[in-house]
């Protein structure tokens, strides 16, 4: 999500270098790799209608270029797509977390930091026009999918260690976890989760096309320049759609993401009936993760204020249902948020309690006049007693930041996994 974009987007002509051996029913041919004339074929551009078509052009081309515009894949036409798949739960009880938070944690820190990494590595491939290795990210998200199968607060905490000088990166794995974790929340299937995480990691890849200088710019956009950036659902289609194994469904959210259920948004202003489950969740999760981040023009929000954002958009840009949803999922206070106590020491929330969702397992960060405490769980689900002999219980939630307490900073400097261990 960009707040920024607001203006109409466009359309570009793009051709698509594309192995013989990957071409599927309904891709536009428009050049061989070879002459016209030295093939068989009487129309200079035609469509892979049958798979007798593909067959044809695999006996006689190593590679054709497609016409991006002018292809049309079967299960992504408008007209066929399902409103929602039969899969989605709105109704059933949430699977039970298998692990302790603290059982989980270096796990999920692993696969965190590994599949961190990997996606940096693939956007810098693209930026220098080399292909992404989709097996790797397969297994990565497959590895993201059973730790938050396991215990989604694990992760959860992870999201929150922000650098806003790599909003993108880390943005593509955040919207990768909130989506699984919202599809577990839903019901979803081991196999559905991972296609649901891998088109939540590449959902972005497009704008490694977009010149940084228009993608970090601090201020407002020209009109030119939002055009530019909107284009990145067209490239991120592109990349997706010229790399060999790729879940076709990962093409489909690349290039809607930014599609609104009133029709509003980009760049083929679908309405609600158009749009795929996961392009709906993924929209969902970009949007939080968005609203909450850092980024070089503006602050991020908290947890509270982009739960309000979602609300208003509920039933507009984004599903009502799947909004729902996501609030129950992620709770009042969700895993990696800062808050401060009735007594006045501050925390940071490492678990969310399913069945008191108002009184989740913290870390003690600071005393009640804000200076750093020795670090300890406290449990308040359990009514564990504050110095005073009360009960602690929560006052309110804090800005990542406040009494200059940088979740990220506690994280690298190994305070926070000490505790949890």
């Amino acid at each position: 999500m960009d707040n920024r974009m607001d203006s109409p987007g466009i359309t570009t002509l793009r051709k698509i270098k594309v192995a013989a051996g990957d071409l599927k029913i309904g891709m536009y041919v428009c050049e061989l790799d070879r002459p016209w004339l030295d093939s068989p074929f009487l129309f200079q551009g035609f469509v892979l209608a049958t798979q007798a078509d593909i067959d044809a052009v695999r006996k006689v081309c190593k590679y054709v270029y497609i016409d991006a515009y002018r292809t049309q894949f079967p299960e992504t036409t408008p007209r066929r797509r399902p409103i929602k798949s039969s899969r989605l739960s709105w109704t059933a009880a949430p699977p039970e977390k298998r692990v302790s938070v603290e059982r989980e944690i270096d796990r999920a820190q692993n696969t965190h930091t590994q599949t961190s990494k990997l996606v940096k590595t693939f956007m810098d491939d693209i930026r220098f026009g080399r292909g992404v290795d989709i097996q790797l990210a397969r297994d990565a998200v497959c590895e993201c999918v059973d730790s938050v199968y396991r215990n989604p607060d694990a992760m959860l905490l992870l999201t929150q260690l922000k650098d806003r000088d790599e909003y993108t990166a880390q943005h593509s794995m955040n919207v990768c976890i909130f989506s699984i974790v919202l599809g577990r929340y839903l019901g979803m299937s081991i196999p559905e989760l991972r296609n649901l995480g891998l088109s939540g990691l590449m959902h972005d890849m497009g704008k490694m096309r977009v010149p940084l200088e228009i993608l970090n710019k601090p201020g407002r956009l020209t009109d030119e320049e939002m055009t530019v950036v909107k284009a990145h659902t067209v490239h991120g289609r592109d990349i997706l759609m010229s790399t060999r194994g790729v879940y076709p469904g990962a093409i489909d959210v690349a290039y809607e993401h930014h599609e609104n259920l009133d029709g509003t948004g980009y760049p083929n202003g679908l309405t609600d009936a158009q749009i795929m489950p996961y392009t709906r969740i993924v929209a969902v999760a970009d949007t939080y993760d968005a609203v909450t981040s850092d980024r070089v023009y503006q602050s991020g929000r908290t947890h509270m204020d982009a739960i309000a954002i979602l609300n208003n958009e509920s039933g507009k840009r984004l599903d009502g249902n799947l909004v729902t949803k996501f609030v129950e999922c992620l709770g009042t206070y969700p895993a990696g948020s800062l808050v401060e106590m009735s007594n006045g020491e501050v925390a940071l929330v490492i678990e969310v309690n399913p069945r008191q969702k108002l009184r989740p397992k913290v870390i003690m960060l600071l005393d009640a006049d804000k200076n750093p405490q020795p670090h300890r769980i406290v449990d308040l689900a359990k009514l564990d007693l504050d110095p005073c002999g009360q009960p602690y219980r929560i006052k309110a939630m804090l800005k990542n930041g406040s009494y200059n307490m940088d979740i990220k900073r506690y994280y690298e400097q190994g305070l926070i996994q000490r505790t949890v261990r």
